[in-house]
């Protein structure tokens, strides 16, 4: 543990040095969100939405690129010196395997993401790096299959564990299960991107928490690579609080919240993830209701959505909104872990 905590606190202040000059970057690089009339997947306006976030235009774009850069350099580069120092490293799967897993998840995404960023603050609005919604969703479905099928035929991952009722083997059925829980989580963590520090802040109590899983069953690679991840997120939450000096993007979202899903599928927990993560749960499905509602019945079932934006409407200010999820996640966490930990998954 002790190594673990060392790996967190250098990988926090190795990025707590770089965010300063990387914002100025990311500035004279244009790297910013535009001030622009938003549309929904009807190529409808959202006045209300444009209402609370017109103001945040201007704010750098791009702060999951330096985090996504430095997990995936120290990461390997820590268990490579633990490897040479002779530290023990034990490993629940075959260690290359996971480690290519974890970082092709972060890295595939986070392109993809970046692809969605580059129409936003570039208004490249042709061909795939427009990123219509078609398409977006279609290279998610093909990247998490490929995720879906090495986790189920390199690891052998073919169970999910419900605590109290035990363990079900599913077979071939993982595959399909699996890219759903990814795609699902990549997207609702991008929808809950939407006020400073809350989609980063609810990561960094999740991550905790899996991080906890991971640390208890001795599996080294995944602690490591948690640690490490919870270091430069912590970094960049200081600049991301409101008011917000540097946002994630796509970049940071769609590689976090698919990576979140892979961790929690690694561990065997993907129910407890639906806990752990209830908030993107929340936020995901409000905006799914309120689209359906409009597809089906052409009038709106909430004021606005995702759940947040509804909140603001309603007269909650942006800091009470974040404040009370962190503090709901950080409840579901505790509850998460207590499920976990009632039996062991054998």
């Amino acid at each position: 543990m002790a190594i673990l905590l060392g790996a967190l606190l250098f990988s926090w202040l190795l990025s707590s040095i770089l965010y300063i000059p990387f914002i100025r970057i990311l500035y004279k690089l244009k790297l910013r969100r535009l001030r622009q009339v938003t549309r929904d997947v009807f190529n409808k306006r959202t006045p209300i939405f444009d209402r609370f976030h017109q103001g945040k235009a201007g704010t750098p774009v791009g702060g999951g690129i330096l985090i996504i850069a430095i997990t995936t350099l120290l990461f390997p580069m820590c268990l490579i010196l633990m490897n040479y120092f002779w530290v023990p490293i034990t490993a629940v799967y075959p260690m290359g395997t996971e480690v290519l897993i974890l970082l092709f998840t972060f890295l595939s995404f986070g392109f993809l993401g970046f692809l969605d960023d580059a129409k936003k603050t570039f208004a490249m609005q042709k061909g795939v790096f427009g990123l219509r919604l078609r398409y977006k969703l279609l290279l998610e479905i093909v990247l998490a299959l490929i995720i879906s099928f090495l986790l189920y035929w390199r690891l052998q991952i073919d169970i999910f564990y419900i605590p109290i009722l035990g363990t079900f083997y599913i077979g071939w059925w993982f595959i399909p299960f699996s890219s759903f829980i990814i795609i699902s989580f990549a997207n609702a963590f991008n929808i809950t991107d939407g006020l400073d520090g809350l989609a980063s802040g609810v990561l960094m109590i999740a991550l905790g928490a899996f991080w906890i899983v991971s640390a208890s069953i001795l599996d080294t690679p995944l602690s490591m690579f948690i640690a490490i991840w919870l270091g430069s997120l912590l970094a960049f939450l200081y600049y991301n609080v409101y008011p917000a000096r540097i946002f994630l993007g796509d970049t940071g979202a769609l590689s976090f919240g698919a990576t979140l899903a892979v961790v929690a599928l690694i561990l065997g927990k993907a129910p407890a993830l639906f806990i752990i993560g209830f908030v993107y749960v929340v936020e995901v499905t409000s905006s799914l209701v309120q689209l359906f509602s409009k597809k089906i019945f052409g009038r709106k079932l909430l004021p606005a959505a995702p759940f947040h934006l509804f909140l603001q409407y309603v007269g909650w200010p942006e800091s009470k909104i974040v404040m009370r999820f962190w503090i709901i996640s950080i409840v579901l966490s505790l509850f998460g872990l207590w499920l976990a930990f009632l039996t062991k998954t054998p």
